[in-house]
C-alpha cells in the first residue's frame, strides 16, 4: 500500500518539476549592444574634422603651410651673418679706409651673394663718385639706401603679419557658411533629417572658427618675435655702415678731393684815430 502511494505523489509531482527546471537553469548573460553615437564619436580623426569644415577649411591648411614655410625662410635669411657678412664687412672696411672707392664700388656690384651691405653701400659710392660735393653726397646716399634696404627686409616679414590677419577672417567666414547652413535646415527639413543637417552645419561653423585661430595665433607670435630680431639686426648693420662712412672721411681722396687747409685769420681792421687827437 505505501509502495502504491509513493509512486502515485511521485507520477503527480513529475510534471511540475519539468515546468520548474527550465526556469530555474541559469540564464546566459546578455550583451549590451553599444551606443551607435558614441563609437561615431570615439572614431572620428583629424581628417574627419577638417572635412567637416568644408572649402574653407582646406584654404587654411594650406594657408598654413604657407606660413610654415616662411618662418623657415625667416630664420634662414634674416641673420646678420647674412645680412652683412663678415668677410665682406672686411674687405669694404680696409678699401674705404685707404681711399679706393671705385674699387669698392666695383666690389659691391660684383659681390657674391648680395648682401645688405653691398646694397646699401653701392649705390653711395656711385653717387659721390660723381658728385662734386664727395663726402657730403656719400653721407645723403647712404642714409637714402640704408633706409629703403631696410625696408625690403622688413618685407621678407609681411606675409606672416597677412596670414595672422587674414587667418581668423577665413574662419569668421567659415562660421558664416555654417551657420546659414544651419537656419536653412531648420526652415526646409524636420524630424532627425533636420536635426542631422543642423549638427553638420554647426560642426563646420565651429570647426573653421578653430582652424582660423590655431592659424592665427602663431603666425602673430612669430611676426612679432621676427620683428624684433630685425630691428636688432638693423641696429648692428647701421652701426657698420656708420663705421664705414667715419673711415671716408672728408679727406679720404675721391670724396670731395684732397684736404684744404683753412685760410689764415684775416688781422683785424685798422680803425682810424678819432678827431682832435693831434699832432
Amino acid at each position: 500500500m505505501l509502495e502504491q502511494l509513493l509512486g502515485r505523489l511521485s507520477h503527480g509531482l513529475s510534471p511540475l518539476l519539468a515546468q520548474a527546471a527550465p526556469a530555474a537553469a541559469p540564464t546566459p548573460a546578455t550583451s549590451v549592444a553599444p551606443d551607435p553615437g558614441e563609437a561615431a564619436a570615439q572614431s572620428i580623426s583629424l581628417i574627419d574634422y577638417i572635412h567637416a569644415g568644408g572649402v574653407v577649411s582646406y584654404i587654411l591648411i594650406l594657408i598654413s603651410f604657407v606660413a610654415v614655410f616662411l618662418v623657415v625662410r625667416n630664420l634662414l635669411v634674416l641673420r646678420y651673418a647674412v645680412l652683412v657678412p663678415p668677410e665682406q664687412e672686411a674687405a669694404l672696411d680696409s678699401m674705404l679706409r685707404d681711399g679706393r672707392l671705385d674699387e669698392a664700388a666695383a666690389y659691391c656690384a660684383q659681390a657674391a651673394p648680395r648682401s645688405f651691405l653691398t646694397r646699401t653701400l653701392q649705390p653711395a659710392l656711385e653717387r659721390s663718385a660723381g658728385s662734386p660735393f664727395g663726402y657730403l653726397e656719400f653721407r645723403g646716399a647712404l642714409e637714402e639706401s640704408a633706409q629703403n634696404e631696410a625696408d625690403e627686409v622688413h618685407r621678407f616679414n609681411d606675409g606672416l603679419g597677412i596670414i595672422a590677419a587674414v587667418g581668423p577672417m577665413l574662419g569668421l567666414l567659415g562660421t558664416v557658411f555654417g551657420m546659414i547652413g544651419a537656419f536653412r535646415s531648420i526652415g526646409a527639413l524636420e524630424g532627425a533629417a533636420r536635426s542631422t543637417q543642423l549638427s553638420i552645419y554647426m560642426s563646420m561653423a565651429l570647426v573653421t572658427t578653430a582652424q582660423g585661430l590655431i592659424v592665427a595665433v602663431p603666425c602673430t607670435i612669430a611676426f612679432a618675435l621676427f620683428r624684433r630680431h630685425i630691428d636688432r639686426v638693423l641696429m648692428r648693420a647701421g652701426l657698420v655702415l656708420e663705421r664705414a662712412a667715419r673711415a671716408m672721411t672728408p679727406a679720404t681722396p675721391g670724396a670731395g678731393g684732397p684736404a684744404q687747409r683753412p685760410p689764415a685769420p684775416r688781422p683785424p681792421a685798422r680803425q682810424p684815430a678819432p678827431r682832435g687827437v693831434g699832432a
